[in-house]
């Protein structure tokens, strides 16, 4: 198995973070304009990109401030079963948040293609704290 994992230095405290991380309003400013989250512990997270809400992920933990896992129940085949973390932690005057995506069955081209865009994801994370704009899918070019 393969575990993508990324480290970010936000500007913000850890409480910003994790709801930038947790809620509609965060994750839809970060990742995707098209979403329904909830954050609470069993609720199936749907993403659309260009997809019909395709990407479907269980808050399978919310520890605020410092812990969220999902569990993908729903999406590209490669992702079905896998899970992501996101780690956060105080360091001095930054939050450093450490995205983990769990559990491929092995390294393919699609995972590579993840990889890279889990690194833009905690990009526009870092975007949207820091500035209030980050660069959800629907304003990204590809």
């Amino acid at each position: 198995m393969a575990d993508i994992e990324h480290i970010q230095y936000v500007r913000k405290p850890v409480d910003a973070v994790y709801a930038a991380l947790s809620t509609q309003e965060g994750l839809g400013a970060v990742w995707t304009e098209k979403l329904v989250v909830k954050p609470e512990v069993g609720f199936i997270n749907e993403f659309d990109f260009s997809d019909n809400y395709d990407t479907k992920f269980r808050n399978v933990e919310l520890t605020p401030p410092t812990r969220i896992l999902w569990e993908c129940v729903q999406s590209d085949p490669e992702w079905i079963g896998t899970s992501v973390s996101f780690d956060l932690e105080t360091r001095n005057d930054m939050t450093a948040v450490t995205l983990r995506h769990m559990g491929w069955r092995e390294v393919t081209e699609f995972y590579r293609f993840c990889n890279y865009n889990w690194g833009q994801f905690l990009y526009s994370l870092k975007l949207y704290l820091e500035t209030g704009k980050g660069q959800p899918y629907q304003q990204r070019q590809f």
